[in-house]
């Protein structure tokens, strides 16, 4: 048997003018990645990543520590597939029109905008994502001009993980270092769950957090999920 892990990537930078960057925190939540898996004898032997700057600077991060024990990974493949989905996209389009035709969306917008602290902004910003993403991957929503569409961006996320395990040997461990929103749909898809439980799982996956599953060929087990067990409490985060 081989074994998957999924790792969500360090803390990015929320309300920043680029938020595909990493914050100050993430180099200490990738070292303590990667020193829990060389004590506890892991180590992946082909290592993925989508083609966003905060899971590549994740995987590298990673890939820097094992290098200075001696023991480098595998070069790093990389693959959109494994890329978060478009939320700037999704709201700015989607958003929109649901804020026009629903009540509750638009007090949800007006609420984000309206909030005057990052404590507030966050709490509004997740509170209206969570409605819009409902939206979107019910896929309820007709014709609106969308440049992605859940059945679509799923559906590369799932062909992703098939090329991962398939290019594997046997008994070999594969690490794919990407997003939340990725991470959903892998727990979702083993789990054979409806599509909006992906989301529902994103919302409480922690940065450097760990997914691990089981698999042979096609068929796969989830064994943990979102597990933190390498951070201490002030290494915590969401986004």
């Amino acid at each position: 048997m081989s074994q998957l892990f999924v790792i969500r990537h360090g803390q990015a930078s929320l309300f920043a003018d680029n938020y595909d960057r990493l914050s100050d925190l993430d180099v200490g939540q990738s070292r303590a990645l990667a020193e829990h898996w060389l004590g506890a004898g892991i180590r992946p032997d082909s290592v993925w990543s989508g083609t966003l700057d905060r899971q590549i600077g994740t995987a590298n991060a990673v890939s820097e520590v094992f290098a200075e024990a001696g023991d480098p990974l595998p070069d790093l493949a990389t693959t959109a597939q494994f890329n978060e989905y478009p939320a700037d996209d999704i709201l700015q389009t989607l958003g929109r029109h649901l804020a026009e035709r629903d009540e509750h969306v638009a007090a949800l917008a007006r609420a984000f905008e309206g909030a005057e602290d990052d404590a507030g902004r966050y709490r509004h910003f997740h509170r209206l994502l969570e409605a819009v993403m409902a939206h979107w991957i019910a896929d309820d929503y007709g014709d609106t001009a969308i440049g992605t569409r859940w059945p679509e961006w799923s559906g590369g996320v799932r062909q992703g993980f098939r090329r991962a395990m398939a290019d594997a040997g046997r008994g070999e461990t594969v690490a794919v270092f990407t997003s939340g929103g990725v991470t959903g749909v892998s727990v979702q898809t083993a789990l054979a769950a409806p599509d909006i439980k992906a989301a529902e799982l994103n919302w409480r996956i922690h940065n450097a957090s760990v997914t691990r599953f089981t698999f042979s060929g096609e068929r796969i087990s989830l064994d943990s999920f979102n597990d933190v067990a390498h951070l201490g409490l002030a290494q915590l985060t969401y986004r």
